[in-house]
């Protein structure tokens, strides 16, 4: 692929659609992915001074933070049902769209399996304010897949 083939594939800025169980419950303006990060076991072998052996370990921990959104009454039931410790977990797909906002065949999608609210931060309230009603969402994250369309171009 040519640089200039590259340039006009390139988002002019990110589009995306954020479901919650295969349905839309909510609209936002930032989302930001979890970053995927493993733990590393070091091992020191006797008799071996120059390196180190770094072995895969676990996954760590990763959440998804949506912020600045409108949503439907189901989704702050859910947060509420979290609170009083009734731990639904639902599975949360983020997709990129193309210039065209194409449903159909977005760039990326990222399934988040098992997620459940952990955090709900509100707006502050000014009558003087234009500020949306969902401050920042944040979600504990199960396992993690992503999947690129044919036609996106690599980072």
């Amino acid at each position: 692929m040519t640089l200039e083939s590259m340039r006009k594939e390139v988002n002019p800025g990110f589009r995306f659609v954020v479901d919650i169980a295969g349905i839309s419950h909510g609209v936002f303006t930032e989302c930001t992915l979890p970053s995927i990060d493993w733990d590393v076991e070091e091992v020191k072998e006797g008799g071996l001074n120059t390196y180190i052996h770094q072995l895969p370990g676990r996954r760590k921990s990763a959440r998804i933070t949506l912020k600045n959104g409108v949503g439907t009454s189901a989704l702050m039931d859910w947060y509420i049902d979290t609170m009083n410790e009734s731990f639904t977990r639902r599975k949360i797909t983020v997709k990129l769209l193309d210039a065209k906002n194409k449903l159909s065949s977005p760039l990326m999608t990222w399934d988040i399996e098992a997620a459940y609210p952990v955090k709900w931060s509100g707006p502050q309230l000014n009558s003087g304010d234009n500020t949306i009603a969902i401050q920042t969402l944040e979600f504990a994250c199960g396992s993690i897949s992503m999947t690129r369309s044919s036609g996106a171009a690599a980072s």
